[in-house]
């Protein structure tokens, strides 16, 4: 792996700091420089310039235990989007940095993103402040981020021709991504689980053909009829790609791997089987050849209609949306295998009063059942959530103690 060949301290002067490398791209800065040696699978550090001293971990995080549906003390939560614009903290340095392109691409300010919401909280989850989108660059798809529009993609992907001009998937210029994931690993230092994430096959092919983000997403669900070869090639690599991206985010210090099917939704269930299913199927199924023991939680917003056909792709964990009732789902989902569950409190609810907030998260934990849930809202924390809300919710859940673990 090419390594930086200076540390730098301003992210104002970090043009220089890779010879001929976008700062954005990788660059590695002193302010949360991690002194890791060397671990074995399943956390390998793939930043070897960040010696590594963590203590051996003698448990796994609660999180990481409840996903593989073992017996625990108490439902972990953390949140979707707990790093982000509601919080104080993150809109400062927003402002410091105003770019999302270098604050999701650059180490120090992702990891410093990602643990604000440690530092303000302690979820029992970490999870790498990134974009589904980072990693299509590293195999041949540049992207930007307008401020009103959202991911524009200069040159939609919409023949062949260009499938076949995308390469694999280059690593190294995800360097930034497997540091900052190495660095939090011991910033959290084993008192939560560290999440790694990556997006859908079906889910970044909308915006690779759309070019943009879409309402309708009638260019690429035309192409499901009129092109399905050429849709069925891309929809093939990006699996391809987003495997590997994953099996380096484990190895790089992940624990778990949350995989967004943001717009699986968006399909009919027959159209989700051919287009969407397959090839998450095909991630799962990779990701386990390599790290059998490591969690991956699937979380398709709006599909109520498809919770259990998200079962049928392997993933250890279903994510719910606020619009399922937690016994319907844990019910439905007891004939697929009864997988663990994560959420599923309506995000609008952090904006009520506290004697809401705690009733619906009783509900919530109530129905889910003691083992095999993970806490969490049904979509991301909103914009102008109350941060004493987010503190009062995760403060609930620490407080909410299974019987079994009482008796015991």
């Amino acid at each position: 792996m090419h390594l930086p060949k200076s540390i730098c301290g301003d992210i104002t002067t970090m043009q220089g700091c890779i010879s001929g490398e976008r700062h954005l791209s990788r660059c590695f800065t002193a302010s949360h420089a991690c002194n890791y040696k060397v671990r074995q699978r399943p956390f390998q550090n793939r930043a070897p310039h960040i010696r590594c001293r963590a203590r051996a971990q003698t448990q796994d995080p609660l999180m990481v235990r409840a996903a593989r549906g073992e017996e625990i003390e108490r439902p972990p939560c953390w949140m979707m989007r707990q790093a982000g614009r509601y919080q104080q903290a993150y809109r400062d340095l927003a402002k410091k940095y105003p770019s999302f392109r270098e604050r999701s691409e650059t180490t120090d300010l992702i990891v410093e993103i990602s643990l604000q919401p440690w530092k303000s909280f302690k979820p029992d989850g970490v999870i790498l402040f990134s974009d589904i989108l980072t990693p299509l660059p590293a195999f041949g798809v540049p992207f930007e981020i307008d401020d009103v529009k959202g991911p524009l993609i200069a040159n939609p992907v919409r023949s062949l021709q260009q499938v076949h001009q995308l390469q694999s998937i280059d690593l190294e210029q995800l360097q930034f991504v497997g540091d900052a994931l190495t660095c939090l690993r011991q910033e959290v230092d084993g008192k939560a689980a560290v999440l790694g994430f990556v997006g859908s096959p079906w889910t970044l092919a909308t915006y690779v053909i759309e070019g943009s983000s879409s309402g309708l997403y009638k260019t690429i669900k035309t192409m499901m009829h009129s092109n399905p070869d050429l849709l069925a090639a891309l929809l093939s690599h990006l699996a391809e790609q987003i495997a590997v991206y994953s099996v380096y985010q484990i190895d790089s210090g992940a624990q778990c791997i949350q995989l967004f099917d943001s717009w699986g939704g968006q399909l009919a269930p027959q159209m989700w089987d051919k287009w969407s299913g397959p090839y998450i199927q095909q991630i799962v199924q990779h990701v386990k050849a390599e790290h059998p023991s490591v969690p991956i939680t699937l979380y398709a917003n709006g599909s109520g209609g498809l919770i259990e056909r998200l079962a049928r792709t392997g993933a250890d964990v279903i994510g719910l949306d606020w619009t399922l009732d937690m016994a319907d789902a844990r019910s439905r989902l007891q004939k697929e295998g009864n997988p663990a569950v994560q959420g599923n409190i309506d995000p609008v609810m952090l904006f009520a009063d506290q004697d809401s907030i705690a009733s619906a998260v009783r509900d919530c934990i109530t129905k889910a059942g003691p083992r095999g849930h993970i806490l969490n809202l049904g979509h991301g924390v909103l914009v102008g959530t109350p941060e004493e809300n987010v503190a009062f919710m995760f403060d609930t859940a620490k407080q909410s103690a299974y019987k079994q673990a009482l008796v015991a």
